[in-house]
């Protein structure tokens, strides 16, 4: 356990909390922005077993924010590239990789082995899936979403706190997400995310775990908590 004293010398962790998060199962889905710095910031944390989620290839225009990845990659799938950074910051890690495009016909077979789900998607339709799989599987979800200088982090606990269709129940899953993203607020939201992760791997209770929402306008510097209650109206977890 030398590699993770620095964990272990968090009293909220310790020895105990750093075995949970070695024996940890955690399923990131998307190996872009978000995902690089989830990826690599669980891997270094030491999550045990890790599945990757993505049909997507690395494209020049990746490289702004999607640091996993290198150029002499270009054209190979990033859950292969994601697997092959794991392996150097820890051989030891476990890694699975679905180069697929996840959907309400194929997700059991992807997400029953895993503890948690990330969410590291990049379009209102997957997000929302997401959410959909983890209230029906029973598997908490932490949600991210990022835009130009906004971000957002919640945490979905199935019938415990609300879920992304009690927070957004009129969302357009059509509307396109604007395309604009800078590294260092893609990395700010992925560490909270990747925050969040540990904390229900560790057993560390979060607001986040308890129906709140963190919002970021990070071109002003603002950072809000809102407390968000469940609906008896939302159709999926109500």
């Amino acid at each position: 356990m030398e590699r993770y004293l620095r964990n272990i010398a968090i009293k909220e962790i310790g020895p105990s909390g750093q075995e949970r998060i070695c024996a940890a199962r955690v399923l990131i889905c998307g190996c872009g922005g978000l995902g690089a710095g989830v990826i690599s910031t669980l891997a270094a944390a030491g999550v045990g077993h890790i599945g990757l989620v993505d049909n997507d290839v690395i494209e020049e225009s990746n490289f702004n924010r999607q640091f996993i990845h290198k150029t002499e990659d270009i054209g190979k799938l990033k859950v292969l590239s994601a697997k092959a950074r794991i392996k150097e910051i820890n051989p030891e890690i476990l890694v699975d990789t679905f180069a697929m495009r996840l959907d309400e016909t194929n997700y059991r077979d992807v997400v029953k082995d895993y503890d948690v789900i990330v969410d590291c998607f990049d379009s209102y339709r997957s997000k929302f899936l997401l959410n959909e799989i983890s209230v029906k599987t029973d598997k908490p979800l932490v949600h991210g979403g990022v835009s130009e200088f906004s971000g957002q982090v919640t945490v979905v606990v199935p019938h415990k706190t609300p879920c992304l269709k009690c927070l957004f129940p009129e969302a357009d899953l059509e509307v396109e997400i604007p395309k604009g993203n800078i590294s260092p607020v893609v990395n700010l939201v992925a560490s909270i995310e990747a925050l969040e992760a540990l904390k229900l791997i560790s057993g560390i209770v979060s607001p986040l775990q308890q129906g709140h929402l963190l919002t970021i306008d990070a071109l002003k510097m603002a950072f809000r908590l809102l407390k968000i209650n469940p609906s008896d109206q939302c159709e999926l977890c109500s």
